[in-house]
């Protein structure tokens, strides 16, 4: 018997689930329909969804492979596009090894009522090789306590109502802007270092975007400073960020690809188990240097771990959410910044419009920010959410089916996996008008061109995902983004004068090159 046969006989029990699309995504539990049902009478039967045919033993597995097939992980974008222009809104990509089959979705409607009937407990589709991780590998460490990254059911139940109380709360997250303003301004001074004799940032800058991300993840979660921008930093900040990239460079390659490490350590697993032991170790030396340094402070004062210690005095609790946090916060923060950037420097008249919006609101160049003055910044956060639309950081939403049900009128079984096609939606003219245009102006609510809104879903860019499973860190994540951009744009003009880049999957959906964006400074 082939190790093919022996691998696909092994696994073909396995109910493990991935997305690549996003190990934050929102899950749902879809309604239940049988055969009385008349929509799920009356639908067409799921052999008869359209999708890439599987081929023998490889399934469609292969088309993960390079130089062999045709699905670049690399250029997952351009793929699903040219799946929905050959099949249509519903696509199948069936006989996955290890794996369930794929349903892309490319109909915000659909999006909508499957999210309209997310259930109480609902079911998420997990990483399989995060779930062996975390509750294999260290199952020593975290327990019964998985966090909510590859956790479902009654674990990331009680795991969240725990921690909602302190992450999802707009009036806990604004406690911390000067804290995140603070980090923005150190960013700006690491600018101005960083400039060449042409005020060019060097083509590493993203990753000093990510030191910025992991500073700000730190103050707010730990009320640690790890000095990311000095001189004689610590040299494992540098490793954690290199092995955040590394785990989410290959969840891919792990979940898509013949999933060879269920049988044997693979050398990619190996290095993704060491990616993860790496962020874990580094991760628990600074909480547990929170812990010590945990004193009686003002309210406002007090860090994430320290609140939720407050809420729940389970150290457990406080240290799987900083896990979580630095796992999935710094690259996702850092890549959205990096794409806002490059696009205001693509379009200088949308900067020109962004800078005079900050500039009549802090009048003083020193003028700190405050929630009241981020509020009124209605064009910033435009910008913000346009980039997101063009260029989400995480280009879909993961779901997976728990009952047999009706999907874009088809009958799908119990234990699909759904994804959601965020990225080609928000591009389609159909649901966005001019939508190969940065027009920031759309997203306002007053001073937005008529018709620009016209055709606008509300299901067709969801960055930050929605219901139940949102992204946990998105209140911080936003307060973030908004910080760090409105500093930099009041100290800087920004121009790139270099060949348009592409986007690409590395690991999150970026540009395809270095950012030697130039940086000029404002009177």
């Amino acid at each position: 018997m082939s190790m093919l046969s022996v691998l696909k006989r092994n696994l073909s029990k396995s109910s493990a689930k991935i997305s690549v699309f996003n190990v934050q995504s929102a899950p749902v539990v879809l309604n239940k329909c049988n055969n009385d049902n008349v929509e799920w009478t009356e639908a067409a039967s799921y052999e008869d969804v359209p999708g890439p045919k599987p081929f023998p033993l490889l399934g469609n597995n292969w088309r993960f492979i390079p130089y062999i097939g045709n699905f670049q992980i690399e250029h997952i974008d351009k793929v699903s596009k040219k799946l929905h222009e050959k099949y249509g809104n519903v696509v199948k990509i069936g006989n996955l090894l290890g794996r369930p089959d794929m349903l892309f979705l490319f109909d915000p409607n659909d999006i909508e009522k499957i999210f309209r009937q997310e259930d109480v407990l609902p079911l998420r589709p997990s990483m399989p090789s995060l779930n062996y991780y975390k509750h294999k590998y260290k199952k020593d460490f975290f327990g019964d306590v998985g966090g909510v990254i590859a956790v479902h059911g009654d674990e990331w139940q009680t795991f969240r109502t725990k921690v909602n109380q302190v992450m999802m709360q707009p009036r806990v997250a604004k406690m911390y802007i000067k804290t995140i303003e603070n980090t923005a301004k150190e960013f700006v001074a690491r600018v101005d270092q960083l400039r060449d004799e042409n005020d060019e940032t060097p083509a590493d800058f993203l990753n000093e975007i990510h030191k910025w991300s992991l500073e700000s993840i730190a103050k707010v979660a730990l009320d640690v400073r790890l000095g990311c921008f000095d001189e004689n930093a610590d040299p494992d900040t540098q490793r954690l960020i290199d092995a955040v990239n590394t785990f989410f460079i290959n969840v891919p390659i792990l979940e898509l690809k013949i999933p060879y490490w269920r049988l044997f350590n693979t050398p990619t697993f190996k290095e993704y188990i060491k990616s993860l032991e790496t962020i874990r170790i580094i991760c628990l030396r600074h909480v547990t240097e929170a812990m010590n340094n945990a004193r009686n402070k003002d309210e406002h004062e007090k860090s994430v771990l320290e609140r939720v210690l407050q809420l729940d005095n389970d150290a457990k609790i406080a240290t799987i959410l900083a896990f979580d946090l630095f796992l999935v916060g710094i690259d996702t923060t850092s890549n959205a910044v990096a794409s806002i950037l490059y696009q205001l420097a693509l379009h200088p008249e949308k900067q020109s419009k962004l800078h005079s919006e900050i500039s009549s609101i802090l009048c003083d160049g020193d003028d700190e920010l405050d929630a009241n003055k981020l509020e009124k910044m209605s064009y910033l956060k435009a910008v913000i959410k346009e980039t997101l639309r063009m260029y989400p950081v995480v280009i879909g939403n993961g779901r997976c089916t728990t009952k047999d049900c009706v999907v874009g009128g088809y009958q799908i079984p119990k234990g699909v996996q759904v994804v959601f096609q965020h990225y080609v939606i928000s591009n389609m003219e159909k649901y966005f008008k001019r939508s190969d245009e940065f027009l920031p102006e759309r997203w306002l609510k007053s001073g937005c061109p008529v018709g620009l809104k016209d055709n606008h879903h509300n299901f067709a860019s969801l960055p930050f995902g929605f219901g139940r499973r949102m992204c946990l860190g998105r209140r911080f994540a936003e307060l973030e983004i908004q910080t760090v951009i409105a500093k930099i744009v009041q100290s800087y003009k920004l121009e790139y004068n270099y060949q348009k880049l592409d986007y690409h999957i590395h690991p999150m959906y970026t540009p395809d090159g270095p950012l030697k964006i130039k940086f000029t400074k404002r009177n």
